[in-house]
């Protein structure tokens, strides 16, 4: 049997769009002789649905395209395509997978194990099946066609509390000749090495190969990186699929060849092709043509920008420098440099007079204040106001620029640097911010050595530095690590510093925008602490 793998990039709610492209893989995988191409998870609808499914047409729409895909489907191949399909009990959906030939009516499968972690909430709609249900006797082999979750039964870590009961192991009676595992998995920095040993540990479970095909693309915070690919029993890879882009890839089980693509060469290549996915994704997706930014002459807006760049081009990407009372010379100068290295356009507004005709009137109304917390906020928040009038004037996309260190200690401003869209880099640690800009630096020197070399500050006040109110980002981005993206519980001075200054800024992350998660446990979606939080004081 020859089965394709159809790593596509669908888009929440445009059913008709997904259908052809649905459609278009089909006809493709057709041209290469295969017998079945398989496409990832509530693909036709998108992933993931969330409250949209509160709309009854929504569901109706997409079953309409269902019927239109029966009837496009060319003679010779089947495919096997996730959807979203009515209950007739308990929840009012069901999260499933479609087998679909030309002329036959198609065999719903659905999926069991339905996750209620991190930044899942399917149970919220769907209801689940029985995998027991979900054989399949196609060109003379039985498949089992499972859908992501349902093969995570194994009791690993990634799934929170493990569950009650693995279903893969109600699973009897037949000889299975092969596994189909259809999944919408989102990218996170540490997950493929446990994605793969779940794979392989079903793959020898039922002593069949496993095929596991993968969603690819963008939807708000949440990236999906494909990496879609064929074990066999043993589970030894036979096929691979590439990561972060879309991919057809072939595997021909007579043969026992698949086809193996190279994924990224090292952490910080990933690091940067899931967040340039991620932002394009949403830019494109939300219908936006162009992005700004403020450019500081900072290592954060520095990697921002060069993100945006490698994303959607130097001319969609515009940045603006906003030198205050307390800005350095050499940090308008670098900025300078680094939009002439990145070809984008950078606009200059000054917010000192600004920033002065506010203080006098703000002194006259509420009364002089000593210099402080007001005089810095208010510089952060002018900036703010002319960033998001640029968005107004040019219907550009603002892209915030803070990191996940300072998100995680409220080193922010409301309404100030934390005005915008999308926050591309906030689930990354400072190291990381580094780390990247010595990537775009490898080949020749993209981002200048004095933004990288400079020690980090707001410029809210003379000679501020980030480390006069933090503690040194070593230390800091090591205790956000075990604190935030572990879950763990404080074990030094720094990270009880760091844990108290967690929950008194949560009220500041429930208003920030978007953050593309590439963390295991990022602020965002998937976050749900409470505001009002007496458990540490």
């Amino acid at each position: 049997m020859r089965i394709a793998l159809a790593q596509i990039n669908s888009t929440l709610g445009d059913f008709s769009g997904n259908r052809q492209k649905i459609i278009e893989y089909t006809k493709r995988a057709l041209e290469k002789h295969c017998d079945l191409v398989v496409f990832p998870e509530l693909c036709l609808f998108g992933y993931f649905p969330a409250d949209l499914l509160e709309r009854d047409s929504a569901v109706t729409a997409q079953l309409k395209e269902l019927d239109k895909l029966v009837q496009e489907m060319p003679e010779g191949i089947a495919a096997i395509v996730g959807l979203v399909t009515r209950s007739k009990r308990g929840k009012p959906y069901h999260n499933a997978a479609a087998f679909i030939q030309k002329g036959a009516r198609p065999k719903i499968f659905l999926k069991t194990l339905l996750p209620t972690y991190d930044i899942f909430d399917e149970s919220r709609f769907f209801e689940p099946g029985d995998v027991r249900d979900n054989m399949l006797r196609f060109k003379g082999k039985n498949l089992l066609i499972t859908i992501c979750e349902d093969i995570w039964g194994w009791g690993q870590e990634w799934a929170s509390a493990n569950y009650a009961r693995n279903p893969l192991t109600a699973v009897k009676g037949k000889k299975i000749d092969y596994v189909i595992n259809i999944n919408s998995s989102p990218y996170a920095h540490d997950k493929a090495e446990v994605r793969q040993e779940t794979i392989r540990k079903t793959a020898k479970h039922f002593k069949a190969p496993l095929v596991y095909v993968n969603l690819v693309g963008g939807q708000d915070e949440v990236i999906y990186d494909g990496g879609s690919l064929v074990v066999d029993k043993s589970g030894k890879i036979q096929a691979q699929s590439i990561y972060f882009g879309e991919d057809l890839n072939v595997m021909d089980f007579g043969k026992g060849e698949g086809g193996k693509r190279q994924g990224p060469s090292d952490e910080a290549e990933e690091l940067r092709q899931a967040l340039v996915l991620g932002l394009r994704d949403f830019v494109e997706k939300n219908g936006f043509k162009r992005v700004h930014l403020g450019l500081s002459g900072g290592i954060d807006s520095a990697v921002v920008a060069a993100l945006a760049v490698d994303a959607l081009g130097p001319g969609r990407v515009s940045a603006l420098a906003l030198p205050g009372p307390f800005s350095a010379s050499m940090s308008l100068e670098l900025a300078r440099k680094l939009a002439k290295n990145l070809g984008i356009t950078l606009k200059e507004v000054s917010i000192v007079e600004t920033y002065e005709t506010l203080l006098k009137a703000l002194d006259a109304g509420l009364g002089e204040t000593p210099f402080g917390l007001v005089q810095e906020n208010l510089q952060a928040r002018i900036r703010g106001m002319i960033l998001m009038a640029y968005s107004n004037k040019e219907h550009s996309l603002l892209l915030t620029t803070g990191n996940k260190s300072e998100y995680a200690t409220g080193y922010t401003t409301l309404y100030g640097d934390m005005c915008g869209g999308l926050a591309p880099i906030a689930d990354l640690v400072k190291a990381e911010v580094y780390d990247l800009a010595k990537y775009f630096n490898r080949q020749a020197e993209v981002i200048p050595a004095g933004i990288i070399e400079r020690a980090p500050s707001a410029e809210l006040r003379p000679n501020q530095k980030d480390q006069d109110t933090l503690p040194p980002y070593d230390e800091l981005d090591k205790a956000v690590n075990n604190l935030v993206t572990r879950g763990r519980g404080a074990k030094n001075e720094t990270e009880s510093w760091v844990l108290r200054a967690l929950f008194r800024s949560e009220f500041k992350r429930w208003q920030a925008p978007p953050i593309l998660r590439v963390s295991s446990h990022a602020f965002g979606r998937g976050r749900r602490f409470p505001i009002t939080n007496k458990a540490l004081f």
